[in-house]
């Protein structure tokens, strides 16, 4: 029944898209528009999903129960509602503002708000930014939020986000060009999580970041901060590799690798039994190959097929239990740029070590979505 169902949602989607293309309106006659001199960019995504559960007794959400009777093994979901304004008053100033509406179906609180910033451009070697935005801390802070190509975000980038390192934080950074090859970034935030009315504490998270780009198609990127939550110290480091090759005519390779270690206060905070801080640190690599082939047809523009490892372990000596996540993914891309994207593929967890009636329970999840970006 559910691959019935899954099957027949495919077909709808692939029918539709493929006869609207030739209905497009010129983007760029709806998304930008000019008031008293000012430039206003209006855009937005939308992600609807399906979800089915391919491991007896565990949900979609990876919740494992006694019974798999009790088990909800199949779900149709808004993953993203994205909605974003950004203004250019001139030259030197812009602003911007993305909320999530798909948050509204669980509990809102500290969530919907993600980007709320101002931005100062004196050129490319300064730029300024104040407000709330995810820092410049790695690959997946930089990829634009309405830009999935894989299923989701790493599961180490929510874990590290959970602790002030990644994700939406409320904060200022300077970042910009020393050379034509070498860029930093440099920022200080609350590292408390978005839409909090106060720090928890009086230090901050502070942090910088290195990228060079070592060839033509290869940027190394290295990273290092420190922080604390409700006064306990910790820091954070990494390094990462995004590179980009055509394999030939219309064949293209794409591979990103990345590696981070930060102190996970959040965990620590829940230990009633305190071990050494040094002991609960998050430890993530992950590693995306994706190989595309551009038709440019009017219905299709291209193909592609990814495959992303991730290993995390979110206290790495202190009961430490390994996850490992294989992430393949099919995708048909129907408009330019990712407008229109559907996607087809499986989530594979395995942990060391399961604890049943957890989350943290080995499970196997088939996803179809499909990205519309305006």
């Amino acid at each position: 029944m559910n691959k019935s169902i899954l099957l027949l949602a495919i077909l709808l989607v692939l029918s539709f898209l493929t006869s609207a293309q030739e209905k497009q309106p010129n983007k760029d006659s709806i998304k930008n528009k000019v008031v008293s001199g000012k430039t206003i960019t209006i855009s937005g995504v939308l992600q609807p999903r399906y979800t089915v559960s391919l491991t007896p007794g565990v949900d979609v959400n990876g919740a494992h129960f006694d019974s798999a009777a009790k088990a909800i093994n199949n779900n149709f979901s808004l993953r993203r509602v994205r909605f974003q304004v950004k203004a250019q008053l001139n030259e030197h100033f812009e602003a911007g503002i993305l909320v999530n509406f798909a948050e509204f179906a669980g509990n809102p609180t500290g969530k919907v708000l993600e980007n709320a910033f101002v931005k100062y451009n004196m050129n490319r070697h300064f730029h300024l930014m104040a407000g709330q935005f995810r820092p410049f801390i790695g690959i997946e802070d930089v990829i634009p939020a309405d830009l999935i190509r894989s299923v989701d975000f790493t599961n180490g980038y929510y874990s590290l986000g959970k602790n002030g390192w990644q994700s939406f934080q409320a904060g200022v950074a300077v970042f910009g060009d020393i050379s034509k090859k070498l860029r930093y970034y440099a920022g200080v935030h609350n590292g408390n999580s978005r839409n909090q009315a106060t720090d928890n504490d009086n230090r901050k998270h502070v942090y910088g970041r290195l990228e060079a780009d070592i060839a033509k198609n290869i940027t190394l990127g290295a990273n290092a901060g420190y922080g604390s939550f409700k006064n306990t110290k910790g820091d954070m480091y990494g390094a990462d590799v995004k590179s980009s090759f055509k394999l030939g005519n219309n064949w293209h390779f794409d591979l990103d690798m990345a590696y981070k270690n930060g102190t996970n206060f959040s965990y620590f905070d829940t230990l009633k039994v305190k071990p050494a801080l040094k002991d609960i640190r998050i430890s993530n690599f992950y590693a995306i190959p994706i190989i595309r082939h551009d038709f440019n047809l009017s219905g299709l523009k291209s193909i592609e097929f990814s495959n992303r490892y991730e290993y995390l372990t979110e206290s790495n000596h202190y009961n430490p239990n390994p996850r490992q996540t294989f992430t393949p993914m099919l995708g048909f891309e129907f408009v330019e740029k990712y407008s229109a994207f559907f996607q087809i593929g499986a989530v594979i967890d395995a942990y060391k070590n399961n604890i049943p009636k957890t989350t943290t329970y080995s499970h196997n999840t088939m996803v179809a979505q499909l990205q519309l970006r305006f």
